[in-house]
């Protein structure tokens, strides 16, 4: 297979080599070259291309391949998977690392879809916040180059970001990952589960389940499992659907996913753990508006309607009684 070149170099300030990749906040600036092309048309079989990463004078030898599954067959440009196939050399912002998701852009030379990768950027920051058993992200600035020469409309930088591996996070929180085909509610830490559910309200998010998803062998839907001193922590992912991120295929028939917020939390969950959730995300209310403010977008009108969308959250959650209520009426598996 042919070489892949993919030079980065920081687009604000240099983080300390050897820090964490996800312990800075700044943006990386990316150059990706190699054959797009082909990595794209062999997304069906999921094959992985050699790349070379190259970051200064290090050089990084790393997998590529295509991931995901909704994104795969709406999007021209789909997110891909990074496997390091060494740990992640010192020296670099990748030291210790091994497989990484990237999340990419939808379309090319779409502004709407690069918005909906800060939208989505967006609703990781906000769990970040909600709980540090949370997933950690950082943005990147990507300039593709398709060796091949078929990909069009890439001249310009497109975004994306990566996502801390479910290993780095096991190690960070002190548990292992857990993979099984079914869980008892009862092993689920509930001050976690409260606070997943409320967070997924608040952005909008129904594509989630504590169930096992079709053409799946683990549980549960866009959600990972921590074993924390044999208790199961539930760690949300993949936001893409959620009227926050606002993705131009929501819309489409298959999905026809509302802008309207509803609520996915399972009954069992007890009333005072949510009561508890929703007040401790208030507690958090300017810190959550300010994030959804200030993380970057190429429409200022993007930001806007994302400060609005989470603001409304905020207005309902004052009359908490009713809300409660509505989760109650609403919550999923009652009898």
């Amino acid at each position: 297979m042919r070489k892949v070149v993919l030079t980065l170099a920081l687009l604000t300030t240099s983080p300390t080599f050897g820090s964490s990749l996800f312990d800075d906040n700044s943006i990386l600036e990316v150059t990706m070259s190699g054959p797009l092309s082909t990595l794209i048309k062999q997304k069906r079989n999921r094959e992985q291309y050699p790349f070379t990463l190259a970051i200064d004078d290090a050089s990084v030898d790393v997998a590529v391949r295509i991931r995901g599954n909704t994104r795969v067959d709406l999007c021209r440009f789909p997110p891909l998977r990074l496997n390091f196939t060494a740990s992640g050399p010192d020296g670099t912002p990748f030291a210790g690392e091994d497989k990484l998701k990237l999340v990419t852009h939808c379309q090319n030379g779409s502004e709407k879809s690069q918005d909906s990768v800060f939208n989505e950027f967006t609703a990781y920051r906000f769990f970040n916040l909600i709980s540090d058993r949370s997933y950690r992200v950082r943005l990147l600035r990507i300039r593709y180059e398709d060796t091949d020469g078929k990909q069009r409309n890439l001249e310009e930088s497109h975004y994306g970001f990566l996502i801390e591996s479910d290993e780095g996070l096991a190690r960070r929180l002190g548990g292992t990952v857990a993979k099984v085909e079914a869980i008892r509610f009862s092993r689920l830490d509930i001050q976690q589960t409260a606070r997943l559910s409320v967070f997924q309200y608040l952005i909008g998010n129904k594509d989630w389940s504590f169930v096992t998803a079709d053409n799946d062998d683990t549980c549960c839907h866009n959600i990972d499992l921590l074993d924390v001193d044999s208790t199961l922590v539930p760690i949300p992912y993949d936001f893409d659907l959620a009227a926050l991120t606002r993705a131009n295929y929501r819309a489409r028939p298959r999905l026809n996913r509302s802008n309207k917020r509803e609520y996915n939390g399972y009954c069992r969950t007890p009333t005072d753990m949510v009561d508890q959730a929703i007040d401790h995300i208030q507690s958090l209310k300017d810190e959550i508006l300010s994030t959804a403010l200030h993380v970057t977008a190429l429409n200022n009108e993007t930001r806007e309607r994302r400060a609005t969308f989470t603001a409304a959250y905020f207005e309902e959650a004052v009359g908490k009684a009713a809300l409660l209520a509505k989760f109650e009426r609403n919550c999923i598996g009652r009898h």
